[in-house]
Protein backbone atom coordinates (compact mmCIF):
# COMPACT_ATOMS: atom_id res chain seq x y z
CA UNK A 1 0.00 0.00 0.00
CA UNK A 2 1.37 3.44 -0.91
CA UNK A 3 0.71 6.54 1.15
CA UNK A 4 0.51 9.70 -0.94
CA UNK A 5 0.57 13.32 0.23
CA UNK A 6 -0.36 15.94 -2.41
CA UNK A 7 0.87 18.87 -0.30
CA UNK A 8 4.39 20.19 -0.90
CA UNK A 9 7.14 19.65 1.64
CA UNK A 10 10.70 20.91 1.82
CA UNK A 11 13.01 17.93 1.41
CA UNK A 12 16.79 17.89 1.85
CA UNK A 13 18.74 14.76 1.00
CA UNK A 14 22.46 14.65 1.71
CA UNK A 15 24.08 11.48 0.37
CA UNK A 16 27.50 10.31 1.53
CA UNK A 17 28.51 7.11 -0.23
CA UNK A 18 26.12 4.36 0.88
CA UNK A 19 24.31 6.48 3.48
CA UNK A 20 22.00 9.47 3.18
CA UNK A 21 20.51 12.00 5.55
CA UNK A 22 16.89 12.86 4.74
CA UNK A 23 15.11 15.87 6.25
CA UNK A 24 11.43 16.61 5.58
CA UNK A 25 10.25 20.09 6.56
CA UNK A 26 13.35 20.40 8.76
CA UNK A 27 12.81 17.10 10.59
CA UNK A 28 15.41 14.35 10.21
CA UNK A 29 14.03 10.98 9.06
CA UNK A 30 15.48 8.02 10.96
CA UNK A 31 17.94 6.50 8.42
CA UNK A 32 17.08 2.99 9.63
CA UNK A 33 13.48 3.57 8.48
CA UNK A 34 14.36 4.18 4.81
CA UNK A 35 15.72 1.40 2.61
CA UNK A 36 15.85 3.51 -0.57
CA UNK A 37 14.53 6.69 -2.11
CA UNK A 38 13.84 7.92 -5.63
CA UNK A 39 13.51 11.45 -6.92
CA UNK A 40 11.76 12.24 -10.20
CA UNK A 41 11.02 15.58 -11.76
CA UNK A 42 9.28 16.68 -14.93
CA UNK A 43 10.38 20.02 -16.36
CA UNK A 44 8.22 22.83 -15.01
CA UNK A 45 6.80 20.74 -12.15
CA UNK A 46 7.82 20.11 -8.56
CA UNK A 47 9.85 16.98 -7.92
CA UNK A 48 8.36 13.79 -6.50
CA UNK A 49 10.25 11.90 -3.78
CA UNK A 50 9.36 8.31 -2.96
CA UNK A 51 10.74 6.90 0.30
CA UNK A 52 10.96 3.10 0.37
CA UNK A 53 10.60 2.20 4.03
CA UNK A 54 12.36 -0.74 5.65
CA UNK A 55 10.71 -3.54 7.69
CA UNK A 56 14.39 -3.12 8.93
CA UNK A 57 31.57 11.09 -2.95
CA UNK A 58 28.92 13.42 -1.42
CA UNK A 59 25.85 14.86 -3.14
CA UNK A 60 22.98 17.00 -1.93
CA UNK A 61 19.44 17.72 -3.13
CA UNK A 62 17.08 20.29 -1.66
CA UNK A 63 13.76 21.74 -2.84
CA UNK A 64 9.96 21.62 -2.61
CA UNK A 65 8.58 18.17 -3.34
CA UNK A 66 5.56 15.88 -3.20
CA UNK A 67 6.29 12.86 -1.01
CA UNK A 68 5.07 9.26 -1.20
CA UNK A 69 6.05 6.49 1.17
CA UNK A 70 6.11 3.05 -0.44
CA UNK A 71 5.63 0.00 1.76
CA UNK A 72 7.89 -2.98 1.23
CA UNK A 73 6.19 -5.44 -1.15
CA UNK A 74 4.76 -8.65 0.28
CA UNK A 75 7.21 -11.41 -0.74
CA UNK A 76 4.56 -14.15 -0.47
CA UNK A 77 3.52 -14.19 -4.13
CA UNK A 78 7.11 -14.23 -5.39
CA UNK A 79 8.01 -16.99 -2.92
CA UNK A 80 5.00 -19.07 -4.02
CA UNK A 81 5.97 -18.76 -7.70
CA UNK A 82 9.57 -19.69 -6.90
CA UNK A 83 8.59 -22.73 -4.82
CA UNK A 84 6.13 -23.97 -7.45
CA UNK A 85 8.98 -23.99 -9.99
CA UNK A 86 11.30 -26.13 -7.82
CA UNK A 87 11.86 -29.68 -9.05
CA UNK A 88 11.51 -31.89 -5.92
CA UNK A 89 13.95 -34.48 -7.25
CA UNK A 90 16.58 -31.82 -7.99
CA UNK A 91 16.07 -30.26 -4.55
CA UNK A 92 16.44 -33.59 -2.74
CA UNK A 93 19.55 -34.47 -4.76
CA UNK A 94 21.16 -31.09 -4.16
CA UNK A 95 20.38 -31.22 -0.43
CA UNK A 96 21.75 -34.76 -0.05
CA UNK A 97 24.95 -33.72 -1.90
CA UNK A 98 25.64 -30.71 0.33
CA UNK A 99 28.93 -30.92 2.24
CA UNK A 100 27.24 -29.26 5.24
CA UNK A 101 24.50 -31.94 5.50
CA UNK A 102 24.50 -33.12 9.08
CA UNK A 103 23.23 -36.23 10.81
CA UNK A 104 21.18 -34.61 13.56
CA UNK A 105 17.36 -34.55 13.44
CA UNK A 106 15.92 -32.30 10.71
CA UNK A 107 19.33 -31.91 9.01
CA UNK A 108 17.83 -32.83 5.63
CA UNK A 109 15.12 -30.19 6.07
CA UNK A 110 17.77 -27.63 7.05
CA UNK A 111 19.85 -28.57 4.00
CA UNK A 112 16.80 -28.21 1.73
CA UNK A 113 15.95 -24.78 3.16
CA UNK A 114 19.58 -23.67 2.79
CA UNK A 115 19.60 -24.94 -0.81
CA UNK A 116 16.33 -23.14 -1.62
CA UNK A 117 17.75 -19.91 -0.17
CA UNK A 118 20.87 -20.23 -2.31
CA UNK A 119 18.81 -20.91 -5.45
CA UNK A 120 16.58 -17.92 -4.64
CA UNK A 121 19.69 -15.70 -4.45
CA UNK A 122 21.02 -17.14 -7.70
CA UNK A 123 23.92 -19.01 -6.07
Amino acid sequence: MDHHDDSLHHVRITAHGETAGIDIDGTRVDPRAVDAYTITQIAGEHSHVVLHVTERGSTQWSGMSRISVADAPDPGQAAAIFLEAVDPEALEGAALSRPDLGTEPYSLTKAMLTQLGEWARGL
